[in-house]
């Protein structure tokens, strides 16, 4: 996942109030955007407003960087970060570009990752911006799987990862996560723990009574 900035005084001014309605403000977001993209940020209240500030102002949007706000938002899986973005873009969701992204977003969020890996060999020009944007969805699975298994088949897991060899190895010790054989052991922890429910019903003496009752009737 992409580091969250710590947002400027400038660019906080630019957010607030009146101000994140003025359109002269959409170049210096822009700029912020681009330095996100460079430098593995990401500052998804600041990426909002400029979004906000293109739907306001149709004639000043730029595809490229509406691409990129998506792209980045990609990196914050499992938050909803590109639906919100998506919320403001709806003139934009058949243009080609944005149908791809949401295509990648879908196969992210259904935890179809070897096929995501697939996808996105044929779309990297999509993602050509962003710094650092592949080691940052692995972080993403990565999450997702910490909270998910306690053990995971390595070939499975190489799949998710599209990993192999030393770089799957150090991205397991990186993780703290074991790698035996064919079998990846991840710590147990408050998510994947395996947790005892006790389910208890509750009857009270009239309702078993008119149970009771009833069988006799029939």
């Amino acid at each position: 996942m992409a580091a969250t900035v710590e947002r400027p005084q400038t660019i906080q001014t630019m957010i607030d109030g009146v101000e994140r309605y003025n359109p002269e403000n959409v170049e210096v977001l822009e700029e912020y955007l681009a330095g996100q993209c460079k430098n593995d940020e990401y500052d998804l209240m600041a990426n909002l407003a400029l979004l906000k500030l293109y739907q306001f102002n149709p004639q000043l949007s730029k595809v490229p960087v509406i691409i990129n706000v998506l792209a980045k938002s990609l990196t914050a899986i499992p938050k909803p970060d590109y639906n919100l973005c998506m919320y403001l873009l709806t003139d934009y969701v058949d243009v080609d570009e944005v149908k791809r992204l949401t295509h990648l977003q879908q196969l992210l969020e259904q935890s179809r990752y070897a096929e995501f890996w697939k996808t996105l060999e044929k779309d990297k020009g999509l993602v050509k911006d962003i710094v650092g944007f592949e080691d940052a969805i692995r972080k993403v699975i990565a999450f997702v799987v910490t909270m998910s298994y306690q053990t995971i088949s390595a070939p499975v897991l190489e799949s998710y990862l599209s990993l192999k060899g030393d770089a799957f190895k150090q991205f397991c010790e990186k993780q703290q996560w074991q790698l035996s054989g064919d079998t990846v052991t991840v710590p147990i922890n408050k998510d994947n723990e395996a947790k005892t429910v006790v389910v208890r019903e509750s009857i009270k003496f009239e309702q078993l009574t008119k149970v009771i009752g009833y069988s006799n009737e029939m």
